[in-house]
């Protein structure tokens, strides 16, 4: 069985009226739950009008009054720029608002702006965020009094001011027990990476700015690090994002897709351009600018599936025959800059194209 999910950063033009950025976004989800997705994921940004989504936890609970059974997932909760104590007792508030939907995709920091606002050293955001999970972690199954030490956090210390039969010192906790899964979003191939996953049983995340064999090796990464550790692999577990847009006909994608303006472009020049400035610090503009036109036009030709719901099937029945048999397809949300196009392809997706994604799979699955 392969399940279906969402994935939206989201990325937008960055002048766009907020207002309309996040109804559609409330509109994507709900509509989602509507037709069936299993989960959606949300991300989260704090210095960037282009993904304009600083608070996922608050976004996603405007939508637990207006959607019955789809799981709610921050993809990423950046750890190292939220105190741990004060975001566990946001986890499990909304966990039980809810009603144990929470799911966790958390992160170091990956928006440089971000870390420079928030004062954070990039080579400090992976041992803070393992740091944060295990500080929430035992505040979730644990009772004061605390004396937990820590590294790159204070101690979080609570001994004195406790009284339990009035509740004083006491630490609301999630619905889920002990907590709502954690989930670790893959960008480059790492068995390191892979091991605190394996180690931990956290979800793994492919993520769709990534060719189909980057991939392929997180998911050979992925079971060679279950290898080691004496685990079996969890194909289940693992979700696959993939760019995707389902139209009427191959022609009308493709014509899409060719529009300088057309939302898919302006998705991967954003990203292109972010890691232009990264990895390009002493590039002259023009340089810069010559990277990014390359790049971008090699991610509309290898990260992207398109076409009409009979071509959108055959490719994604061959990428996961390709990379894996993973358990979740998480479709990614773009700005809807042609509406009723972008609500069609949610639709299609779900109507008629994973129904005969699912038998393949199932097919595929049972004969390996």
């Amino acid at each position: 069985m392969v399940d279906l999910g969402f994935f939206a950063m989201p990325v937008h033009p960055a002048e766009k009226d907020y207002g309309t950025v996040l109804r559609q976004n409330r509109e994507a989800l709900i509509l989602c739950d509507k037709l069936g997705y299993s989960e959606a994921w949300i991300g989260e940004h704090f210095t960037s009008t282009g993904e304009p989504i600083p608070d996922p936890l608050q976004f996603l609970a405007s939508v637990i009054p207006v959607t019955e059974n789809i799981r709610l997932g921050t993809a990423v909760l950046n750890l190292p720029l939220h105190h741990p104590v004060k975001l566990a007792g946001q986890i499990a508030q909304f966990d039980q608002l809810s009603g144990g939907r929470a799911m966790l995709g958390i992160g170091p920091g990956g928006l440089r702006s971000d870390l420079e606002m928030f004062g954070e050293k990039v080579e400090d955001g992976y041992f803070k965020m393992v740091e944060s999970v295990d500080i929430m972690t035992a505040l979730w199954t644990g009772e004061a009094p605390f004396d937990i030490k820590a590294d790159y956090w204070d101690d979080v210390v609570l001994k004195e001011f406790i009284q339990k039969d009035i509740g004083l010192g006491l630490q609301v906790k999630p619905k889920q027990q002990p907590h709502p899964p954690f989930a670790y979003a893959m960008r480059q191939p790492s068995s390191g990476a892979m091991s605190i996953i394996v180690e931990r049983d956290w979800i793994p995340l492919s993520g769709n700015f990534i060719p189909a064999s980057s991939v392929k090796a997180q998911w050979q990464a992925y079971c060679e690090s279950c290898e080691e550790h004496g685990k079996k692999p969890k194909p289940d577990m693992w979700r696959a994002a993939r760019s995707i847009l389902v139209a009427d006909s191959d022609s009308e994608a493709e014509e899409y897709v060719a529009r300088e303006d057309s939302s898919m472009q302006h998705y991967f020049f954003y990203l292109r351009s972010l890691e232009a400035r990264r990895n390009m610090p002493d590039a002259s503009p023009e340089e810069r600018q010559a990277v990014i036109a390359e790049r971008v036009n090699e991610a509309l030709e290898q990260q992207i599936v398109v076409g009409s719901a009979k071509t959108v099937t055959d490719k994604l029945i061959a990428f996961r025959d390709d990379v894996g048999p993973f358990g979740t397809l998480l479709m990614t949300g773009y700005d809807w800059d042609d509406e009723e196009l972008w609500k069609g392809s949610i639709r299609k997706l779900a109507e008629e194209v994973m129904p005969v994604v699912r038998q393949h799979a199932a097919a595929t699955d049972k004969a390996l």
